[in-house]
C-alpha cells in the first residue's frame, strides 16, 4: 500500500515537472510525451542533433543559457550545451504545432517553465547521444581501418613481383623447417652418454 502510494506521488511529481496547466489545459512540456502524435521523420528530427543551423542555435544561446559565457568553454561542454538549446527550440516548436491555439505569452510561459525543469533532462539526453554517436562512428572507423588492411594485402598478394618474392621465401620457409626436424630427429636417436653420479663413483 505505501509502495503504491509512493509511486503515484513520483509520478504526479514527473507530470507536474513534464507539464503545465494553461487555460484549464494540460501543456506537456516534455516533447518525448507527443511521440504517439508524430511520424517516423519527426521523431528522429527531434532525437538527432544537428538537424537545425548553427546560427540558430547561436543565436538562441542566452534565451536559455543566459547564466552562461560560452567563451569560457571547451568544445565538448559546448556542443552540449548547442544540443540542449536545439532541443529547446525543437520541443517549443513541437507544442506550437500541437497546440496552435496558444497566445505569445502562454508559449512565453511554457518557455520558462521548459528552461528550469527540462535543462538537466535535455543536457543528459544530448549527451547520452552523443556518446551512442561516438560508439558508432569508432565502430565504423575500426571496421573501415580491418577492411583497408584487408584490402591491402590482398592487392599485394595479387602483383606478380610479390608471386615471384614469395616463392623463394616459401622455398627457403620449407628447408629451414625440414633442416631443424633433420637435426631435432638426429639428437633424439644418438643416446646420450650418462655421467655417473657422486655416489656411484664412490662405490665403484
Amino acid at each position: 500500500m505505501i509502495s503504491a502510494q509512493s509511486q503515484d506521488l513520483q509520478l504526479q511529481r514527473r507530470l507536474q515537472q513534464d507539464s503545465i496547466q494553461l487555460s484549464g489545459k494540460t501543456i506537456y512540456i516534455n516533447p518525448f510525451l507527443y511521440w504517439r502524435r508524430f511520424d517516423s521523420n519527426t521523431d528522429r528530427w527531434l532525437r538527432e542533433p544537428g538537424q537545425l543551423s548553427e546560427e540558430q542555435i547561436t543565436l538562441n544561446r542566452s534565451r536559455f543559457y543566459p547564466e552562461l559565457d560560452w567563451s569560457l568553454l571547451n568544445d565538448e561542454q559546448a556542443s552540449l550545451k548547442d544540443a540542449a538549446v536545439e532541443m529547446f527550440l525543437k520541443s517549443l516548436e513541437l507544442i506550437g504545432t500541437f497546440h496552435p491555439d496558444l497566445t505569445a505569452g502562454q508559449l512565453l510561459e511554457v518557455e520558462r517553465k521548459m528552461a528550469v525543469t527540462k535543462k538537466l533532462s535535455f543536457e543528459r539526453w544530448v549527451e547520452k547521444v552523443f556518446r551512442r554517436r561516438y560508439k558508432e562512428e569508432d565502430r565504423d572507423r575500426r571496421r573501415f581501418a580491418r577492411d583497408r588492411f584487408l584490402r591491402t594485402w590482398k592487392e599485394w598478394l595479387s602483383l606478380e613481383t610479390t608471386h615471384k618474392a614469395v616463392a623463394p621465401v616459401a622455398a627457403l620457409i620449407v628447408l629451414a623447417g625440414f633442416g631443424g626436424w633433420s637435426i631435432g630427429v638426429s639428437n633424439f636417436s644418438c643416446p646420450s652418454f650418462l655421467v655417473p653420479s657422486t655416489n656411484q663413483a664412490e662405490s665403484i
